[in-house]
């Protein structure tokens, strides 16, 4: 009974230690916190960050991702703008590196706006901790909110450096019935 009850033990020592090593390193749940992504992810949704992807890979125009806004809040936004671009927003259309991108992921936004435009007119030169030049300079980053109107986004506190990235978002789990992955909006 006693080498049992210590298998046990052992196993579920084991379990635990595992469970910690992949969330430090591996993959981190989170759940969303206001509506700044609406419609992609919503107020209270749960999603799974993918945390070692993007160091072996990289990071995207186009992904979600999850970063430290200061110490006590983490932010969900999506990448607009990586190291070596230009960004341009020109009467609520995206330029980047003076080609025109799509986002049809503010489809739904865009037809609810409720001023003339959903995005601003802005270039990174004029955003707060760029120095005035227009490439995003290596380590940083343009990120913006889905939901534009009421995100606090790279608008408001400017880049944000590649070191406060937690990771890129992989799926959403929770609600079930609103399970998905894959929130590149170029295989969408």
């Amino acid at each position: 009974m006693k080498k049992e009850i210590f298998e046990w033990f052992i196993a579920i020592a084991v379990a635990v230690v595992c469970v910690l090593l992949i969330q430090k390193f591996l993959f981190v749940t989170y759940t969303v916190s206001g509506d700044s992504m609406h419609p992609t992810l919503k107020n209270g949704e749960k999603v799974i960050v993918n945390k070692i992807g993007y160091k072996v890979g990289n990071i995207d125009n186009g992904d979600v991702i999850v970063f430290h806004a200061n110490e006590n809040d983490d932010y969900v936004k999506r990448v607009i703008g990586k190291p070596g671009d230009t960004v341009k927003y020109e009467n609520d259309q995206l330029y980047v590196n003076d080609k025109k991108v799509p986002e049809e992921y503010l489809k739904e936004n865009k037809a609810n706006k409720s001023r003339d435009l959903l995005t601003e007119n802005f270039e990174v030169k004029d955003l707060v901790n760029s120095n005035g030049v227009n490439k995003i300079p290596k380590g940083e980053y343009l990120v913006l909110g889905d939901n534009r109107e009421v995100s606090k986004d790279g608008r408001s506190f400017g880049l944000i450096n590649e070191d406060v990235i937690v990771g890129e978002v992989a799926l959403r789990f929770w609600p079930f019935s609103q399970f998905h992955y894959n929130f590149d909006p170029s295989t969408n």
